[in-house]
């Protein structure tokens, strides 16, 4: 638990290159001290947590922004300025994240690892953006791109119903994990010599 007490958010950028991840930590932290109420304008907070939030959220601002926006002393007011002025990075972001996602396949990766990094890269920005991605998504995406040697693999995959992402990335990790061992054992002695005993 003292982790969380630690836990800390990257300053918001001059150039709003990382807003919409330090909105969506700062959001997780305000929830983790339970003072997410304070940049709700429906919400009637005491003072005290709106000058504990004010104070985070100020602490985590580019030394810049803290500047621009030192004459802001409620809460409400502070988010909303800064989303009007950095929330459209999503409409840079969400066109790019999709162009990605078309482009992603799972031929191209060398490890079940780097797919899935490369999987959940693309659609995190997405989800952040507003899009959904459905597990059946994201396991059509992977079974689709299979490389065109890997057909019945594929169908057998497919065969198998996977309805979570997840579910299949093990299946898919496990196999990786079974070949690399084979493939070793395999290296370890030529084949046809039988070991002396």
């Amino acid at each position: 638990m003292s982790n969380l007490a630690k836990f800390d958010v990257v300053a918001l950028d001059v150039s709003d290159k990382n807003y919409m991840i330090w909105a969506s930590d700062v959001k997780m932290h305000l929830r983790s001290n339970e003072l997410l109420k304070t940049i709700d304008v429906s919400e009637t907070i005491s003072d005290e947590s709106k000058a504990k939030a004010m104070i985070f959220l100020h602490h985590h601002l580019h030394d810049h922004l803290k500047n621009e926006y030192i004459t802001r002393e409620d809460n409400v007011d502070l988010r909303q300025s800064l989303k009007d002025r950095f929330d459209h990075q999503k409409y840079v972001i969400l066109p790019k994240a999709k162009h990605e996602w078309l482009n992603l396949r799972f031929l191209d990766y060398k490890s079940i690892g780097g797919y899935n990094s490369a999987m959940f890269g693309i659609t995190s920005m997405m989800i952040l953006c507003g899009d959904k991605v459905r597990n059946y998504d994201m396991i059509e995406k992977t079974l689709s791109t299979f490389h065109p040697g890997n057909v019945i693999l594929q169908q057998q995959y497919r065969a198998k119903g996977y309805t979570r992402y997840s579910d299949l990335m093990q299946v898919l990790l496990d196999t990786e994990q079974n070949n690399e061992l084979v493939m070793v054992n395999h290296l370890s002695r030529s084949p046809g010599l039988a070991l002396l005993l």
